[in-house]
C-alpha cells in the first residue's frame, strides 16, 4: 500500500531522503497510514524504490525525530498512534536489527565486501594481521595443562588468573587496578550494553560526546534513555557546555572515549582529563570510559586511561582487546566501582553467564608470556605505515578546503567537507565507484545532515590507500563543480 503511493524524482534538487520523508510525513499526518502500521523494512523499501538503504534510514530517522514512528527491537518500524504519542518517546529506528542500515553493518564488519571494493568504512583489521600461530600454540598449551577444565564455565566475573594479568598489565606506578575490580566480558559492545542495563531506566539521561560511537547510541536508546549531546573538540569534550548539561539534566553518567575517540580520532589533553574528573566528583556523576585503541599511538605521547587518573572512584572503565587481538573472539573487560559491582555482575549473568573460559585462559598466557606486548608492537608498526600512507595521500590529493586534524594514532581520520556539500552525497557517489566510507551523520544520536565523514585504514592494504583517496578526491571535485553550477545567477541591470 505505502510503496505504491510514493513517487520520488532523482532529478529534483531536493535530496531523495527528504522527498521520502515528506511524503511519508503527509501520509501519516493525514491518516492515510493507520496507527501501528508496520512500515516496509529498510532494504525492501529501498529495493522497491530503486534507492540506497541509507536514504530510507535517514527518512525514517527524521520521522522518528518528529515522533511519527517508533521501533520494536528485532521487529521493525511502526507508525505512532498520534493520540498516545508519548508512549513511544525514546525509542529509535536505529534499533531495528532486522534492517539495520547498511553503513552501520559495514562499520561493524557484518557485510561481506566485494573483492574489488576499497573499504575505508570498516575498522576491523585485515585477516593476515591476526596472530594465528601464537594463538594456536597458546590454545594447545592451555589444553595440555588444564585438560577438560578449559571447557567448563568460569565464574561470572572471569578467570581469576586472567584478571590478575590484566591488573598487572594496566597498573602504572602508584595507579593500580585490582583483580577484584575487573569483570571479564565478551567484547566492548557487551560492556556498554551491560552498563546500560545496570544503570539506566526508561527516561534516564546520560551525556555523550557529539559525535560518538554508533554501538553506544544503540545500547542507550534500547533502554529508553535520553541522550544528551555535548560537542567534542580537538582536545576533548567542551567542558563549559558539559557542566551546564550536568546541572540541567543530572545524567546517570558521561560516556566518553578520551584516547583516539571514535569517530574523530581526537585525544583529550591532560588538563581536560583532570577537569573532567573534577566535574564528575563535584556533581557526583559517573564516567564511562571506552578504551579500545590507546596502544595505537604513533607519536611520542604517553596516553594513559582516564581510569588511572581517577582518585575518587568515578570512572567505569571498558577496555577492548579486539582491534589488536582477534575481533571474532570478543574479549574485553570492565573495571567498575565496588558500589556497582553487584548490578553489573547481574547484568553480565543475564547476557551470557560467562565469557568462554578457553579464550580467557589462552589470553592469560598471552599476557604472562609477553606475547601480547609483542603483538601490540607489531600491529603498531603495521598501522603506522597505513596511517602515514593515508596522511600523505590526503595531503597530496584532497582539496585544501577539506578540513581535518591528523590524529597521530588510532585507525581513523575525520574530515569536514566545504559548506554546501554533504557527506551523504559524497558517500553515494563513491559507492557507485566501489569505494566505501562512513558518513558523519551516522555518529550522531539525533538525525541531521553532516559535512563530516570518517575514513578508516584498518581494513585496507597500503597499496590501495592512494587509489582510494584519488577516487574520493574525484567525487569531491565533482560535487564542488556541481555546487558552483547551482549557485544563483546574478544579473546586471541594463541602464
Amino acid at each position: 500500500m505505502v510503496v505504491e503511493l510514493i513517487k520520488l524524482s532523482k532529478t529534483s534538487d531536493q535530496p531523495l531522503y527528504l522527498q521520502l520523508y515528506n511524503q511519508l510525513h503527509e501520509m501519516i499526518k493525514n491518516r492515510q497510514i493507520p496507527a501501528d502500521y508496520k512500515l516496509p523494512p529498510i532494504r525492501k523499501l529501498a529495493k522497491k524504490l530503486g534507492i540506497n538503504n541509507v536514504t530510507v534510514v535517514n527518512a525514517y530517522k527524521l520521522l522518528e525525530s518528529d515522533g511519527l514512528v517508533y521501533s520494536k527491537i528485532g521487529s521493525g518500524t511502526y507508525v505512532t498512534d498520534l493520540e498516545n504519542k508519548e508512549l513511544f518517546e525514546g525509542n529509535s529506528v536505529l534499533e531495528e536489527s532486522s534492517d539495520f542500515e547498511e553503513v552501520k553493518l559495514i562499520n561493524q564488519g557484518q557485510i561481506e565486501i566485494g573483492e574489488n571494493t576499497i573499504n575505508f568504512a570498516s575498522a576491523t583489521p585485515t585477516p593476515e594481521l591476526f596472530p594465528v600461530d601464537d594463538f594456536k600454540n597458546a590454545l594447545n598449551e592451555v589444553l595440555d595443562r588444564d585438560k577438560g577444565f578449559a571447557f567448563g564455565y568460569q565464574e561470572s566475573q572471569g578467570f581469576y588468573p586472567l584478571r590478575e594479568s590484566i591488573a598487572t598489565y594496566l597498573s602504572v606506578g602508584t595507579s593500580k587496578i585490582e583483580p577484584e575490580d575487573i569483570q571479564i566480558i565478551s567484547g566492548a559492545q557487551q560492556g556498554i550494553d551491560i552498563i546500560a542495563k545496570a544503570l539506566l531506566n526508561y527516561g534516564d539521561c546520560l551525556v555523550v560526546e557529539s559525535p560518538t560511537y554508533t554501538g553506544a547510541i544503540a545500547a542507550f536508546r534500547s533502554r529508553g534513555a535520553h541522550i544528551i549531546e555535548v560537542p567534542i573538540e580537538q582536545d576533548g569534550i567542551k567542558l563549559d557546555i558539559l557542566e551546564d548539561k550536568i546541572k540541567k539534566f543530572r545524567p546517570k553518567f558521561i560516556y566518553c572515549m578520551p584516547n583516539f575517540q571514535n569517530p574523530t580520532g581526537y585525544c583529550y589533553s591532560y588538563a581536560k582529563r583532570k577537569e573532567l574528573l573534577k566535574l564528575a566528583t563535584k556533581y557526583e556523576v559517573l564516567i564511562v570510559e571506552d578504551d579500545y585503541l590507546t596502544e595505537l599511538d604513533y607519536g611520542e605521547r604517553e596516553l594513559l586511561p582516564l581510569k588511572l587518573l581517577d582518585t575518587n572512584d568515578r570512572v567505569i572503565y571498558i577496555k577492548s582487546f579486539s582491534k589488536i587481538f582477534m575481533p571474532g573472539l570478543r574479549l574485553a573487560f570492565l573495571s567498575v566501582p565496588q558500589e556497582l559491582y553487584e548490578g553489573v555482575l547481574a547484568a553480565k549473568h543475564i547476557s551470557d553467564i560467562s565469557t568462554p573460559g578457553l579464550i580467557q585462559r589462552a589470553f592469560d598466557l598471552y599476557l604472562r608470556k609477553g606475547i601480547w606486548q609483542k603483538q601490540i608492537s607489531y600491529m603498531r608498526e603495521v598501522y603506522k605505515e597505513r596511517y602515514y600512507k593515508m596522511l600523505n595521500a590526503v595531503r597530496q590529493y584532497f582539496p585544501q578546503d577539506i578540513e581535518f586534524i591528523p590524529p597521530e594514532g588510532g585507525l581513523t581520520f575525520w574530515f569536514k567537507l566545504p559548506e554546501g556539500i554533504l557527506a551523504q552525497d559524497l558517500y553515494e557517489d563513491c559507492l557507485e565507484k566501489d569505494v566505501l566510507f562512513i558518513p558523519g551523520s551516522v555518529f550522531y544520536p539525533t538525525p541531521r545532515s553532516s559535512q563530516h565523514f570518517r575514513l578508516s585504514f584498518a581494513a585496507i592494504y597500503p597499496e590501495y590507500i592512494e587509489a582510494g583517496i584519488r577516487i574520493i578526491t574525484k567525487s569531491i571535485n565533482k560535487l564542488l563543480k556541481g555546487k558552483k553550477k547551482n549557485r544563483t545567477k546574478s544579473y546586471t541591470p541594463l541602464l
